[in-house]
C-alpha cells in the first residue's frame, strides 16, 4: 500500500492536539526511495529547512546503523529522520540516543507493544530486533547545535532471523495486550507515534530530569543482571551512566558490593539479543 502523507498528518494532529499547538506540526517530506533519510535531512537543513522537519522514505538504498553497519531498508518498513536544533554540551551526546530510544519505547508500550531496549540504540520485541536509532550531530565550540535522529522500524517488511516486524507480532498475539489507546493500524500511524516518541525524548533531554529518563531506560534494558566477560574478568551488567556508558560490576562481590565497577563505551562490546 502506498504511503499516505495526508493520513500521517491527520494522525499527528489527533495525537498531538492535546499537547501541542497544531499549527506547529512538523514539515514532512516523503520519498518513495532515498539513499538515506539522514543524508537527505542534512541536505534539507543546509537548504534552510527548519528544526522539526521530518524525512520519511519507503525504502533506503544505503541505509546505515551504528558504527557504519548496513541497515536493511526494504519496502514496508518505517525509515524516518528528524532535524533538531539545540544547544547541548558535547559531554551529553550519548543522551540523545538514549532519550530517543526511551521516548519511542514509551509511546509504543502505551499502544500495547511491550518494547524493550538493547543498549545503546536498539528497540527489542520478544527478544528480537524491532528497530534501531542512528543519531548524527554537528558541533560548534563544545556544543551540539544541530542533529539528525534517524529511526528504522520494522512494520511489514521482511526481516532477518534476529528481527521481528510489528504486523507479525500483532497477528500472532493470542489476545490484545492491556492498553487503553487504539492499536497501531497502519504505517502512517506508526510514523506518527515515532515522531511523538522523539518529541517526548527530546523534551526530556532538554529538561533537568535526565536521571528519571536514565532510570526508566535502565528498567527497559534486556541485559540488566546479565553476566558479561571482559578480557579475563567476569562481571554483571548494572545499568547505564549519565554519559551513556554501560555500567558493569566486576567479581568478586563483597558484602558491600562488587570489588570494582567499570564503564564501557558504546561500540566496545556487544550485549546480544537474548
Amino acid at each position: 500500500m502506498t504511503f499516505n502523507l495526508s493520513r500521517l498528518q491527520s494522525a499527528l494532529q489527533t495525537l498531538m492536539e492535546t499537547c501541542y499547538d497544531t499549527s506547529l506540526l512538523p514539515t514532512i517530506h516523503h520519498f518513495d526511495t532515498l539513499v538515506s533519510t539522514n543524508q537527505t535531512a542534512w541536505e534539507l537543513l543546509e537548504q534552510g529547512e527548519p528544526a522539526g522537519t521530518v524525512v520519511i522514505a519507503g525504502q533506503q538504498t544505503a541505509g546505515r546503523g551504528q558504527w557504519g553497519r548496513q541497515w536493511q531498508s526494504n519496502q514496508g518498513g518505517l525509515f524516518l529522520s528528524k532535524i533538531v536544533e539545540l544547544k547541548l554540551p558535547v559531554a551529553k551526546q550519548a543522551q540523545f540516543t538514549l532519550c530517543s530510544a526511551w521516548g519511542i519505547a514509551t509511546i509504543l508500550r502505551d499502544r500495547g507493544c511491550p518494547v524493550q531496549l538493547k543498549w545503546p540504540n536498539d528497540l527489542i520485541l520478544n527478544q528480537k530486533k524491532l528497530g534501531g536509532i542512528l543519531t548524527e550531530t554537528k558541533i560548534s565550540q563544545h556544543y551540539i547545535t544541530q542533529a539528525v535522529i534517524g529511526v528504522g522500524l520494522n512494520w511489514s517488511n521482511p526481516v532477518p532471523e534476529i528481527g521481528i516486524n510489528l504486523q507479525t507480532f500483532f497477528a500472532k498475539a493470542e489476545k490484545p495486550c492491556s492498553y487503553t489507546a487504539p492499536p497501531i493500524q497502519s504505517l502512517e500511524f506508526l510514523a506518527a507515534l515515532v515522531i511523538q516518541g522523539l518529541d517526548l525524548g527530546i523534551q526530556q533531554l532538554l529538561s533537568a530530569n535526565i536521571n528519571k529518563v536514565l532510570t526508566d531506560y535502565t528498567q527497559l534494558l534486556t541485559c540488566i543482571g546479565k553476566p558479561i566477560s571482559i578480557a579475563e574478568q567476569t562481571g554483571v551488567i548494572l545499568g547505564v551512566s549519565e554519559q551513556g556508558n554501560l555500567r558493569v560490576g566486576l567479581y568478586p562481590k563483597t558484602e558491600i558490593g562488587f570489588s570494582q565497577e567499570i564503564e564501557l563505551q558504546p561500540g566496545t562490546i556487544s550485549v546480544g539479543y537474548s
